[in-house]
């Protein structure tokens, strides 16, 4: 029955709560016997809050009990990436260089959003150093491994979160995502997840790599990740980039279906490869969407120079994190993450304000595209999980991270909402996801697009006890 309630959904427990069939202690109990059990060999979580958990889960069964919860949040296992603020414990970002021993009194936006909804929170979840590449091991916390095959990494720079998710070690989460950091890791891992349109859910201190970061929902359903957007979005003044609020309910509308919808379908953006099984996975994936009474067109939107204009911001934003540390500090931080700082250093105000220029013409082109076209449909990545430890895959002679993520970081730089939504498993037991992106602030669309898929094509969760086995 633990491991039962552990896999719930957001939307079950909750409604398992008010009917008083279901305690919201039991709920925290059984996560955290999973932790015990599996975290071991995932590596998913860097601090567990056991006892403060319980306290709060006692809190929210009194609330239940009175028939006044906080919020639609009330009592739900929650993670929290190490990236973001959180009261009382300390945010490390994966690095030796963040000195543990200092004030932590303030929670990040999204986080203070679910604290004030009553979530319980377990603790913090792994991010390579700074959440700085596309999977998650770091000088601090180590390796972070996939509860689908423990030697293939769980992606990053959610990975941490996402890994938890899939081993029923929470029930949703927050995720950053400046490159596909929410998107990369749920492909992997057969999770869902939701870039939302920048700007839609606030974000406190800045991201050191600009306007590509996004903080999103990450959940097992489409449903939850709705019902999450929906306390993450609500406002606060520390953003200088945030939307205004617009008091959007996600969980209306969520079930009408995408009968009628025209979307492009881009089984490659440029001609960058795909691997035989995810391409034929995506394919079967986006067949379904056609079942289901969508127009699918084949067509892709003008990326071209997407991958040089996003290294250019990145690796520029690496290089300004790293001038707040002494040589010692970056000495001892992960060595990808100095050679991409480097590189940063070389740029001239005019390159990136050259970058900047045509970061703005791919927004235009988007816009362009998305006057004929609904929605667009990719693979979300064009591979499955690889050796973990490893910021490429071994062998493929890549040598950054954003080489084997072509579908993602382009939708960072053009502020997109995007999903990563599971499509099945290759011959391998990996999972495969296809991505769903939308116009600007279609972010609403773009989950019914994904609920629609999923009540078609349910997903599957790992079996730890045969993945995880000695």
């Amino acid at each position: 029955m633990s491991d039962d309630i552990a896999m719930m959904t957001a939307s079950r427990l909750v409604k398992l709560y008010r009917s008083g069939a279901l305690s919201p202690v039991e709920a925290a109990r059984a996560m955290l016997d999973r932790i015990e059990r599996y975290n071991g060999k995932l590596n998913a979580f860097n601090l567990v809050a056991a006892e403060t958990a319980l306290a709060s889960a006692a809190e929210s069964e009194e609330r239940w009990r009175l028939g006044a919860p906080r919020g639609p949040l009330d009592g739900v296992p929650t993670a929290i990436k190490d990236v973001l603020l959180t009261k009382c414990w300390p945010t490390l970002r994966g690095s030796k260089a963040i000195a543990r021993d200092q004030r932590w009194d303030e929670d990040a936006p999204s986080v203070a959003r679910l604290r004030e909804h009553g979530a319980v929170m377990l603790g913090k979840v792994t991010t390579p150093e700074f959440g700085w590449k596309g999977v998650t091991d770091s000088p601090l916390d180590g390796i972070t491994r996939n509860p689908w095959d423990p030697s293939k990494t769980p992606g990053g720079s959610s990975g941490g979160t996402a890994a938890a998710l899939a081993a029923g070690l929470c029930t949703l989460a927050p995720g950053s995502d400046a490159g596909g950091s929410v998107r990369i890791p749920a492909a992997f891992t057969g999770t869902f997840a939701l870039k939302a349109t920048f700007g839609r859910v606030a974000a406190y201190p800045a991201s050191p790599f600009g306007i590509l970061s996004n903080v999103g929902p990450m959940t097992r359903s489409v449903t939850d990740a709705a019902l999450l957007l929906n306390v993450m979005s609500e406002p606060d003044p520390r953003d200088a980039y945030s939307l205004p609020y617009d008091g959007a309910d996600y969980l209306h509308g969520l079930d009408e279906g995408i009968e009628g919808l025209k979307i492009a379908f881009a089984p490659t953006l440029r001609g960058r490869p795909v691997d035989p099984e995810i391409a034929a996975l995506v394919a079967k994936a986006v067949r379904t969407l056609a079942d289901l009474g969508a127009e699918i067109i084949e067509a892709e939107p003008d990326t071209e120079g997407a991958e040089e204009v996003f290294r250019m911001h990145w690796f520029a934003g690496a290089a300004k994190l790293l001038q707040r540390f002494d040589a010692a500090a970056i000495a001892g931080m992960d060595p990808g993450l100095q050679a991409v700082a480097e590189e940063g250093r070389s740029y001239t105000l005019l390159d990136y304000m050259g970058a900047m220029a045509r970061r703005e013409a791919l927004v235009v082109a988007a816009n362009s595209f998305h006057q004929t076209y609904d929605l667009l449909v990719t693979p979300s990545l064009p591979i499955a999980a690889f050796e973990a430890g490893h910021e490429v895959p071994p062998g493929s002679g890549m040598t950054r991270w954003p080489e084997w993520t072509p579908f993602t970081y382009p939708f960072n730089l053009t502020q997109q909402p995007a999903a990563s939504v599971p499509c099945g498993l290759t011959k391998a037991g990996l999972p495969a996801g296809f991505q769903i992106v939308g116009p600007r602030f279609a972010d609403a669309l773009v989950l019914r697009a994904a609920r629609a898929y999923e009540k078609a094509a349910p997903w599957p969760f790992p079996d730890l006890e045969k993945t995880l086995k000695e």
